[in-house]
């Protein structure tokens, strides 16, 4: 596996619009958790027909901030969301109807989910998760390479789910720049939770990502920009890849439950952190079921035993 490629010093002064790169600012919402880092990047691209990237959650200083920054002589004309996490995408709304400016994102909440995840979500009791704003829908459904133009910026769309289902990336154009959203972070590798996770899409949307070439630099949903993305996305890869390896080689000691595979792979973390891993291990067992490499002893379940295919358990 590469060198860590992980930036963890990033300190925003938070409500701030701080510019970043020619003609974009970054302002970081006050959400700093165990799962925001630091808090949840909106982006407002261009100076007189302004892009907001992800308004973020649901919280009036923040708002008032995203107004401050633009200012009364300049126009939102598009809300742009990568994904309707809570942190995410809670402000689209009120902000596009002050705006009067349209929302675009791939799609609501369940827009993308698999017929599996689908299942999961109405059998299994998964729970956990970021938080799903149920309530989002956008006014535009943007499509794989559709292009979204103003006087000073163009954006396109790239289909990436796995993190969340209706995951978007932003291509900016003009800047060879990706909005990266929680897809690929700076600060730590992306958490995929059944079922709004879903490893298999997760990874061929890294491979995805990865024939970019052209893409010289990341701005993602929090945490600082990555200057050499190819890097990070090489290391996720081979970060899920060396998990998997170490799932399977666990299951030929016996078939096992997630929590039981954690233990046995996770043993050097805090025990607080042993459920997050677990739902992570799990995530990885579907994508193994998916791919015929394994198999649970009865339904499909966070529950369950698994063992490897064509082994008898």
């Amino acid at each position: 596996m590469q060198s860590d490629p992980f930036i963890t010093d990033f300190t925003p002064e938070i409500g701030v619009a701080v510019e970043i790169a020619a003609g974009l600012r970054r302002l970081t919402a006050p959400n700093a958790s165990a799962m925001t880092f630091r808090g949840t990047n909106t982006y407002l691209l261009g100076e007189v027909d302004i892009a907001v990237i992800d308004p973020g959650p649901d919280h009036p200083a923040h708002l008032q901030a995203i107004l401050g920054a633009v200012g009364a002589a300049r126009k939102i004309s598009h809300v742009f969301v990568t994904h309707s996490h809570v942190d995410h995408s809670p402000l689209a709304r009120q902000l596009a109807d002050m705006a009067d400016a349209p929302v675009l994102a791939l799609g609501d909440s369940w827009t993308g989910r698999s017929a599996l995840m689908k299942r999961l979500s109405e059998t299994a009791q998964l729970g956990g998760g970021e938080g799903v704003d149920a309530d989002f829908k956008p006014d535009i459904c943007l499509h794989e390479g559709e292009v979204i133009s103003a006087r000073e910026w163009s954006l396109g769309a790239i289909t990436t789910p796995g993190h969340f289902s209706n995951h978007l990336c932003f291509d900016w154009i003009e800047a060879h720049a990706l909005f990266s959203g929680d897809h690929v972070m700076s600060w730590a590798t992306t958490l995929v939770s059944p079922p709004d996770g879903d490893l298999t899409a997760f990874m061929n949307s890294l491979e995805k990502l990865q024939k970019r070439t052209a893409d010289q630099r990341y701005f993602p949903g929090h945490g600082a920009p990555l200057e050499d993305p190819h890097h990070m996305l090489a290391h996720q890869h081979a970060h899920r890849k060396s998990r998997e390896s170490q799932i399977l080689a666990a299951l030929e000691d016996g078939a096992a439950t997630p929590l039981a595979l954690t233990g046995r792979i996770y043993t050097e973390i805090p025990e607080a952190l042993i459920p997050m891993a677990a739902r992570n291990v799990f995530a990885h067992l579907i994508d193994l079921v998916e791919r015929n490499m394994a198999r649970p002893l009865g339904p499909l379940s966070p529950e369950a035993s698994f063992h490897l295919s064509g082994k008898t358990p």
